[in-house]
């Protein structure tokens, strides 16, 4: 489903990746891991089509990523460091704007992210108001809204308390049970599903 080869990218004369290649198929996560600057978001903004690299392709479902960037785009659900809210809407009025743009939805679906994620009980408030774990939980319901069948998350629980992060590996099990597929940068390991993970260390020798 997602093919990634021989990636290579620099940021000025520091060589970021070096040839990185994998491969992932539905109903598996490819789990990134390494140190502080060994690539990871670097990596996944590449996927994304955020960053361009110097050398290698994406393909995805045996078509340049690049090439039909829009087909692509409208199949993936993307969460970086930041999640992507407008500090003076509230958590329901960026997701009505923001999933809207890909799709209808209504009050209802909104309503059943938000408490999935834990955020229904702040979801009217403005955001800038929102302490940076609460607005995690609100990009993570707009993970779900996508309906994506990939999901790239840097970092997704950052900011998130012991139960935030066990619902981040339960959201991912569960793509990963409907047979979607994960990329995830992670600094420690979640409790997934046996056999799913396709671990990834970058920056290794």
């Amino acid at each position: 489903m997602l093919k990634v080869s021989g990636l290579h990218l620099w940021r000025g004369d520091r060589h970021v990746l070096r040839g990185v290649s994998f491969e992932g198929l539905p109903g598996q996560c490819v789990l990134l891991t390494g140190k502080n600057g060994a690539g990871k978001t670097s990596l996944i903004r590449v996927i994304a089509g955020l960053l361009d690299a110097e050398e290698g392709e994406v393909s995805w479902r045996g078509s340049s990523a690049r090439k039909f960037r829009h087909d692509f785009h409208s199949e993936l659900a993307y969460l970086g460091h930041e999640p992507p809210l407008k500090g003076d809407l509230t958590g329901r009025e960026n997701l009505h704007f923001s999933v809207g743009i890909r799709r209808p939805v209504g009050t209802p679906e909104i309503d059943s992210a938000l408490t999935r994620t834990g955020a229904l009980a702040f979801a009217d408030r403005a955001v800038r108001t929102l302490s940076a774990g609460q607005r995690r939980r609100v990009a993570l319901a707009g993970v779900l809204l996508a309906g994506a069948e990939l999901w790239l998350l840097d970092e997704p629980t950052t900011n998130l308390d012991a139960d935030g992060q066990r619902l981040v590996a339960e959201l991912i099990a569960e793509q990963l049970a409907r047979d979607g597929l994960v990329v995830a940068a992670v600094h420690h390991a979640l409790p997934l599903p046996a056999g799913s993970v396709v671990p990834l260390e970058l920056g290794a020798a």
